[in-house]
C-alpha cells in the first residue's frame, strides 16, 4: 500500500472511532417518551356514553379501604358504605413518575375488565392559591405532564376528569395572559388524552352555583368542549343532583351541539350545606351511588369522583386537602338514606 493508502486508512480508522464515541455519549431516551408535540391532531368523533356495558372500578387501596382494618363496630359499616364504592383516582404534582402510575392504574382495571375514572389535577396556578394549590411550574411541563398520563392510559378504557376548578377560576386570579395560557393548555390535553378512542375527556365546569350557563358555555366552546366527550359538574361540591342536572341542560341550551356531561354525587345526598358552604361543611351525607343508568341520555353517569372521607382541607376541623378525615367519612355515610 503507497502512503496515500496508508494515511487515508488511518483517517477511516479515526472517523469510526470517533464516531463510536459520539453515539455511546449520547444519552439513552425513555422508552415511549418521545418530545412533546407543539401541537396535536383533532380526535376521532365521540361515539356514545362510555360507561355503558363496563363495570366501574372499584379499588381495593383506596384510604377508605385502608382505614377498614383499624374500625369495627359501626365505624366499619359506616367506611364499607365508602370502601365499596368506585371512586376516581386523582393524579398532579405529588404522583412522581404520573406515566407508570397510570400504567400500573390501568394494567389493575383491565385485570378486572372495568373502566377506571381519572382525575388529571396538576394545571399551573392551580386552585388560586388556595387549599389545593400547586400544579407544575410552566405550560411546557403541563404539556409534557398531559402527554405522559396519555401514554400511561395508552390502548386502555378510562374516563378522565380534566383539572377541576380550571374553568370555573379562569378570571378569579389570572391575568390575561395567563388566560389564554390557560385556554390553550385545556385545549391541548383533550387532545392529547383523546389521541387513543378508548378514553373519554369531561372537562371539569364547576357547579351549579358557580357560573351563570352563558358564561360556562362560553368558556367550555373556547377550550374544545366540541373534541372532549363532555363536561363534568359538582366535582368536590355537595349541590343536589336534580338542581346539578338542570343545570347541565341549561348549559346545553347555549352550547351549538349539545354536550354530555356527568356529575359528581359522592356528597350530595342533602344537598349544600347553609350559605353554600363547600369545604369540610357538617351535616352533609353521601349521595347516590355511581351508575350510568340516570335515565337521561345526555346525563352519561353520576360518579364518585371526589373521595368521600377525604378533606377539603385545613377547615372546619379537616387536616390538608386530600387527607383522610375519619370523623367526616363516619357522617356522610350515617347520613345516606341507604
Amino acid at each position: 500500500m503507497n502512503s496515500s493508502g496508508v494515511e487515508l486508512g488511518r483517517a477511516l480508522s479515526v472517523a469510526l472511532i470517533i464516531g463510536f464515541l459520539t453515539l455511546s455519549c449520547i444519552p439513552k431516551q425513555r422508552a415511549g417518551a418521545g418530545p412533546v408535540p407543539a401541537t396535536l391532531p383533532a380526535p376521532a368523533p365521540n361515539s356514545g356514553n362510555p360507561f355503558l356495558g363496563v363495570p366501574f372500578f372499584v379499588d381495593a387501596s383506596s384510604q377508605a379501604a385502608q382505614a377498614l382494618p383499624s374500625l369495627g363496630g359501626e365505624r366499619a359499616v359506616l367506611v364499607r358504605k365508602i370502601a365499596e364504592q368506585p371512586q376516581a383516582d386523582w393524579f398532579g404534582e405529588w404522583t412522581p413518575d404520573v406515566e407508570s402510575a397510570v400504567r400500573s392504574r390501568m394494567q389493575e382495571a383491565e385485570q378486572k375488565g372495568a373502566l377506571r375514572v381519572l382525575v388529571a389535577y396538576n394545571i399551573p396556578n392551580r386552585d388560586c392559591g388556595l387549599y389545593s394549590k400547586g400544579g407544575v411550574g410552566s405550560p411546557e411541563a403541563y404539556k409534557a405532564w398531559t402527554t405522559a398520563l396519555s401514554r400511561g392510559i395508552g390502548r386502555a378504557r378510562a374516563a378522565v376528569i380534566l383539572e377541576p376548578d380550571a374553568l370555573g377560576q379562569l378570571k378569579d386570579c389570572l391575568t390575561k395572559e395567563d388566560q389564554a395560557t390557560r385556554v390553550e393548555l385545556l385545549r391541548y390535553a383533550v387532545r392529547a388524552l383523546r389521541a387513543s378512542p378508548n378514553v373519554a375527556v369531561y372537562l371539569d365546569a364547576g357547579n351549579a352555583n358557580w357560573l351563570p350557563p352563558p358564561e360556562l358555555a362560553g368558556r367550555l366552546s373556547a377550550v374544545g368542549i366540541h373534541e372532549a366527550t363532555g363536561f363534568a359538574l359538582n366535582v368536590s361540591n355537595y349541590v343536589a343532583t336534580d338542581l346539578t342536572l338542570a343545570y347541565g341542560h341549561a348549559v346545553n341550551q347555549h352550547l351549538r351541539n349539545p354536550a354530555p356531561f356527568v356529575i359528581d354525587t359522592s356528597r350530595n345526598g342533602r344537598g349544600e350545606a347553609p350559605g353554600k358552604a363547600w369545604c369540610n361543611p357538617k351535616g352533609r351525607a353521601l349521595g347516590p351511588r355511581p351508575t350510568a343508568n340516570t335515565g337521561h341520555p345526555l346525563l352519561h353517569a353520576l360518579l364518585w369522583v371526589k373521595r368521600p372521607g377525604e378533606s377539603d382541607g385545613d377547615c372546619n376541623g379537616g387536616p390538608r386537602a386530600g387527607a383522610w378525615f375519619g370523623e367526616q367519612a363516619y357522617e356522610l355515610a350515617r347520613n345516606a338514606g341507604y
